[in-house]
């Protein structure tokens, strides 16, 4: 192969120029027709050595434009490659923020469900509290109310079943529940009628105060008792025969100190029977014997002293003071509060198991 062959191989080397054809000698007529196929010939080679070269060309021209598209089509597989793990690490990093969501969810869930359950240990221990707190106040008050009821039907004293009741009103007062706001005013109720037959126990009250004060009381004068006695027939006789026989017992006291007991103990007895009268709420028995308590002071003692006027005074005071009062009628607050209790029971046995369902069903 020669120079000129490896030269037109290679496709960045310059194209030789065509070689003067050396003008051939004047020839003779006879041989132009050689010359011109000859001329021909080398035409044609010359045309397909340019055709030759500009092919080499053309195909160099594809060949960086494929390798232009080849580094771009790199370097855009580069991009994607680097987005698409870019893509991937955020991806992940979401998956791990959804994670940490999901476990803050859950501790959130959890917290809010220990809160539940801490307000709702705060809430029976404080129900229990309270509960434990209104029974012992309601077991009080339903024991004074029955406390009261009993004294005055056995022992008819108004006075000390007021009391009673007056306690069992405050116990009462101290309930935290309001539905037993009605039990008060039933309780106000026979209390207020108890309070308006306390006069009566007033009246025992007075009773003994006097039956202590009849044993200081002065007697009356002998002289004056024989002045103020009836001067009758058998007065006289007893008194002419009192003159020449005299009987009487002698126990060993003189006869002034035995008339002065037997007057007090006697005025004692009729006001001791005044006192049970009252009790037993038998009113024409406490003035019987009111009446022969009057009696015995009036014609035993010395009714000129200032202290038997005033005893006297005091008796007439009850005797006018006592009059017949129709019984008071208890136990319906008693009967009221336990009605409310078992009421409030039955609530709270219906209860328990709703709270238990709820608890269980609980998200």
């Amino acid at each position: 192969m020669s120079q000129d062959d490896l030269a037109s191989d290679r496709p960045d080397a310059p194209v030789p120029a065509a070689a003067p054809v050396p003008r051939p000698a004047s020839a003779p007529a006879p041989r132009r027709g050689g010359t011109l196929a000859l001329a021909l010939l080398i035409a044609l080679l010359a045309l397909g050595l340019a055709g030759y070269v500009a092919w080499r060309q053309w195909q160099q021209m594809q060949g960086s434009a494929s390798d232009n598209l080849d580094e771009r089509v790199g370097h855009l597989e580069d991009t994607l490659t680097t987005l698409g793990d870019e893509r991937s690490s955020l991806r992940q990093r979401l998956g791990d923020a959804e994670q940490v969501n999901r476990s803050l969810r859950e501790e959130l869930l959890g917290q809010s469900e220990r809160v539940r359950n801490l307000e709702d240990a705060v809430a029976k221990l404080s129900e229990k509290s309270l509960s434990g707190h209104d029974a012992m106040l309601l077991d009080e008050t339903e024991t004074l109310l029955r406390m009261g009821q009993q004294r005055y039907v056995l022992f008819h004293d108004a006075q000390g079943a007021a009391a009673a009741y007056g306690l069992a009103d405050q116990a009462l007062a101290a309930v935290n529940d309001g539905a037993f706001s009605g039990v008060r005013q039933s309780l106000a109720a026979e209390r207020e009628a108890l309070e308006q037959s306390v006069p009566r126990t007033q009246a025992i009250d007075v009773l003994q105060q006097l039956r202590g004060a009849i044993q200081t009381l002065p007697l009356k004068r002998e002289d004056a008792i024989a002045e103020t006695a009836n001067p009758g027939a058998w007065a006289r006789i007893r008194h002419a025969l009192g003159s020449v026989v005299n009987v009487q017992r002698d126990d060993g006291a003189p006869r002034a100190v035995a008339d002065a007991r037997f007057a007090r103990e006697l005025a004692a007895l009729d006001l001791a029977q005044a006192q049970a009268a009252l009790l037993a709420a038998d009113v024409d028995a406490a003035h019987a014997a009111i009446a022969r308590a009057q009696a015995s002071v009036a014609a035993r003692f010395d009714t000129a002293d200032p202290a038997v006027a005033h005893v006297q005074a005091q008796l007439a005071s009850l005797a006018g003071s006592i009059k017949p009062a129709a019984p008071v009628q208890l136990g319906a607050a008693l009967a009221e509060l336990r009605n409310l209790r078992a009421v409030h029971a039955l609530k709270a046995v219906d209860a328990t198991p709703a709270r238990a369902s709820s608890t269980g069903h609980r998200p």
